[in-house]
């Protein structure tokens, strides 16, 4: 969650807990992805820190709060962030069985936005365990706040966000008063490796914990995932020796003719 406030400016950056870049795979149970793999940021989250930290190079006094909703391992994380240039974060901790779903989060977020004031919120555009792509959209409803989503592009004043955003038809630019919520594309930014004294300095930064009791939030899952299941493997391809050969294999053995 990011926010930004004329004269003193305090930016709370959000981040979203989930799983790291591998493959992603189903459980033996076909109920769900895979949780019991390595956590690491999700890369449309660090876009979204480094977008925040991007602000604060240009407004000095800014401040960075990251935020994550997960079970413990989710400190991980927000160290991450801390260390990318962060100063401080706020981890709401559930159970490591408890099912966090976009409105249970989007929730958390606005619990969270209330009590800190932010007037710009910056997301990741959605997980990449189910792909959601549902929180940002649902905290902007929640809060009534103006959002710009798949930001290619954010620049920001005391008042203002103009954002370019990625269309079917191409790029659309847009603006917004604050307060806002952007969620972030991958072509917005480059994100920053963390050098190592900034991960040891990131160790001493404050790291408040939360809960949704504590929030007052109930995030009882709205929504039961029946079954879920990998997509079929991909057959080999075929080599044809001519265009006539293609279409009959197009006929007679595909069938899409």
């Amino acid at each position: 969650m990011l926010s930004i406030v004329p004269n003193h400016l305090c930016t709370p950056t959000c981040l979203l807990y989930s799983t790291s870049a591998v493959k992603v795979r189903v459980n033996p149970a076909k109920t769900d992805v895979d949780r019991n793999v390595k956590h690491s940021m999700n890369p449309f989250d660090e876009i979204a820190v480094e977008e925040a930290v991007r602000i604060k190079e240009r407004m000095p006094s800014t401040e960075i709060i990251a935020v994550s909703c997960g079970s413990a391992k989710s400190q991980e994380t927000l160290r991450t962030a801390l260390a990318m240039g962060a100063d401080k974060a706020i981890h709401v901790e559930v159970a490591d069985d408890s099912k966090l779903q976009p409105l249970g989060v989007a929730k958390l977020l606005k619990a969270i936005a209330d009590e800190q004031k932010p007037d710009l919120i910056i997301l990741g555009k959605q997980a990449i365990d189910d792909d959601s792509n549902q929180t940002g959209q649902m905290l902007a409803g929640l809060l009534n706040w103006p959002q710009a989503t798949f930001a290619s592009k954010v620049e920001i004043t005391d008042t203002l966000a103009k954002v370019t955003r990625e269309v079917d038809g191409g790029l659309e630019t847009i603006s917004s008063k604050l307060p806002a919520i952007i969620t972030t594309d991958l072509r917005l930014n480059e994100p920053r490796y963390a050098s190592l004294p900034n991960i040891m300095k990131a160790k001493k930064k404050p790291l408040t914990k939360s809960s949704p009791e504590q929030l007052k939030v109930d995030i009882t899952p709205r929504l039961e995932t029946i079954k879920v299941e990998e997509p079929a493997k991909r057959q080999g391809g075929k080599k044809v020796e001519s265009v006539d050969d293609l279409i009959d294999k197009l006929k007679n053995e595909a069938k899409v003719l």
